[in-house]
C-alpha cells in the first residue's frame, strides 16, 4: 500500500470524476458512493471541486464521516461540501497527491483527469473501482483490468472487501 494506515485504522479512499456534472444521476451515484464509504468508516479524498467531488464528500459528510478536499489552487472556497480542504497550488499535478494518499480509488463517471487518476493508481496497484465510467483499452484493442461496479453499493463494498483481505485497514 502506498498510503499509510491511520492510527484507527481507517482507510483512505478517493473518489475520483469530473468537475462538472450535468448528469444528476452521476452526482447520485457520487453521493450515495461518499455516504456509503463514510458509514463503512473509511476518509473521503477528492480533488476539492465541485460535481462528483463535491456529491462524494457531501455524502460523506450527509453519514457524519470526513472528507479531504486537495485542491488545485492556492485558494480556498468560501463554502465546501468537504470537512477539510487543503491547497496544493499544483494544478492538475495534485491529481498524484489524490492517488498517493489512498488505500483504494472509486471512479464515477469519466474524465481527462479521471483518466489519469485511474492510470497512476493502476500503476501503483492501488485498488480502482470505475462505476459509470469509461471502457478503457489498450492498443490492441483489449479491455484493460479495471473492476467494473454496477451501483454505488456494489463499487463500495468490492473496495472495502478488498481493502480488509490486505490488510490496508
Amino acid at each position: 500500500m502506498t498510503a499509510d494506515s491511520t492510527p484507527a485504522g481507517r482507510p483512505y479512499v478517493a473518489v475520483v470524476g469530473p468537475a462538472e456534472v450535468s448528469d444528476t444521476g452521476l452526482r447520485n451515484i457520487a453521493f450515495e458512493v461518499g455516504r456509503l464509504l463514510a458509514s463503512g468508516g473509511a476518509v473521503v479524498v477528492t480533488g476539492g471541486l465541485g460535481g462528483v467531488m463535491a456529491a462524494a464528500a457531501e455524502g460523506a459528510t450527509s453519514a457524519g464521516g470526513l472528507s479531504i478536499g486537495l485542491l488545485p489552487g492556492t485558494e480556498r472556497p468560501n463554502e465546501s461540501s468537504h470537512t477539510y480542504l487543503l491547497t496544493t497550488g499544483l494544478g492538475e499535478l495534485r491529481n498524484g497527491l489524490v492517488v498517493r494518499s489512498c488505500h483504494g480509488l472509486i471512479a464515477v463517471g469519466g474524465s481527462w483527469g479521471t483518466l489519469s487518476e485511474i492510470a497512476l493508481a493502476m500503476r501503483l496497484e492501488i485498488p480502482v473501482i470505475s462505476i459509470a465510467g469509461w471502457r478503457l483499452h489498450d492498443e490492441a484493442n483489449r479491455e484493460l483490468p479495471v473492476d467494473r461496479a454496477a451501483t454505488a453499493s456494489e463499487g463500495v463494498a468490492r473496495l472495502l472487501n478488498r481493502l480488509r483481505a490486505v490488510g490496508s485497514t
